[in-house]
C-alpha cells in the first residue's frame, strides 16, 4: 500500500498553469485537458503533472443534476446570476467555480502500480494540507452533508467546508482534481446551489437524494483564516509545495496530446449536448 507522500514524491513534477487564461477559457475544455494528460501520463509519455486552473463564473454539475425533475427552471436560476453552466465527467453533483476559487489537478501513472481511490485522494489531502501549513489553516477531512457536492473527502474547518475533492481515470492515468475557496463568501456560493436545487426540485420526491443545501456549512479561506489570501498566492504555495517532492517543470501540451486533447474536447462537447439540448449555457 503506498501512502500519500510516496505518491507525491516525484523525480519530476511537470507543471501546467492556467490560472491566468480569463473568460474565454471554457469548463470544457479544463476535463479534455485532464482526459488528455491522463492518457499521455497512463502510458508514460508524461511525467506527473499538476495543473492549476480558474474559470469565471461557471457552474459544474454532476450527471444526477442534469436529471432533475425542473432542469429547465433550475437552470434558469445560474443563468439568472450570471453563470455559465456545464455536465462533467468526473464524480460528484454541483460545484461553483469563479475567481476567487482556484482548482488544482494532481494526474498520476498506474502504470507501474494499481492505486486505489482512497490512496489518490489522500496523496491530495496530504498535498493540501502541505500548502496551507505556512497559512495555519488546520482542517479536517470528512463529508459536510449539508455543503453543495457532499463527499468523503470534504477538507472543513470548524464545519465549514472550502474544499471538495473528486477523481478521474483515463487509461492508466488518474486525474484528482481539488477546489479550493479562497475568496469571498463560501456562504453566497452555497445560496446560488441552495436556490437551483429548489428550482429543479420543487419539493418532489426523487429517486436520488440531492443535498439539502444549507449555505452556512461553506466558506472561504480568507472566511475561514482572517487573512488576506489571493488565488496568485495560493498558486505560488502549491509550486513551492510540489518543489518539495520534485523537480519542476512548466510544459505545454506536446504535439500529440494537443490531438488527444482535440479529441476529448469533442467528446466533452457532445456530452453537454445531449445533457442540455436546447438548454445549453
Amino acid at each position: 500500500m503506498w501512502s500519500g507522500m510516496s505518491l507525491l514524491d516525484q523525480k519530476v513534477w511537470r507543471v501546467i498553469d492556467q490560472s491566468a487564461l480569463g473568460d474565454g477559457f471554457d469548463g470544457r475544455q479544463s476535463f479534455a485537458m485532464d482526459d488528455a494528460l491522463c492518457e499521455s501520463v497512463g502510458s508514460g509519455n508524461s511525467p506527473c503533472t499538476a495543473r492549476l486552473w480558474v474559470h469565471q463564473n461557471t457552474v459544474m454539475l454532476g450527471t444526477q443534476d442534469t436529471r432533475l425533475p425542473h432542469l429547465s427552471e433550475a437552470l434558469d436560476v445560474l443563468r439568472r446570476a450570471g453563470y455559465r453552466y456545464l455536465t462533467r465527467n468526473s464524480g460528484g453533483l454541483a460545484v461553483v467555480l469563479d475567481s476567487g476559487i482556484l482548482n488544482l489537478s494532481l494526474i498520476f501513472s498506474e502504470n507501474r502500480h494499481p492505486l486505489t481511490i482512497d490512496e489518490t485522494f489522500q496523496a491530495m489531502v496530504d498535498f493540501i494540507s502541505k500548502v496551507l501549513h505556512p497559512f495555519h489553516i488546520p482542517f479536517r477531512t470528512g463529508e459536510i452533508s449539508e455543503s453543495y457536492c457532499p463527499g468523503r473527502y470534504d477538507l472543513s474547518t470548524d464545519g465549514r467546508k472550502f474544499a471538495g475533492i473528486s477523481q478521474r481515470r483515463v487509461k492508466r492515468g488518474i486525474a484528482v482534481q481539488i477546489y479550493l475557496c479562497i475568496t469571498e463568501s463560501g456562504s453566497s456560493r452555497a445560496r446560488l446551489i441552495q436556490s437551483f436545487y429548489r428550482k429543479g426540485l420543487k419539493g418532489e420526491k426523487t429517486k436520488f437524494t440531492y443535498p439539502n443545501v444549507v449555505p452556512e456549512s461553506m466558506a472561504s479561506l480568507e472566511e475561514i483564516s482572517g487573512q488576506a489570501l489571493t488565488v496568485p498566492q495560493l498558486s505560488g504555495a502549491i509550486l513551492h509545495t510540489l518543489q518539495t517532492f520534485g523537480k519542476v517543470i512548466m510544459a505545454p501540451l506536446s504535439g500529440p496530446e494537443s490531438l488527444l486533447f482535440g479529441k476529448y474536447y469533442e467528446r466533452m462537447i457532445q456530452r453537454n449536448e445531449r445533457a442540455f439540448g436546447t438548454h445549453q449555457s
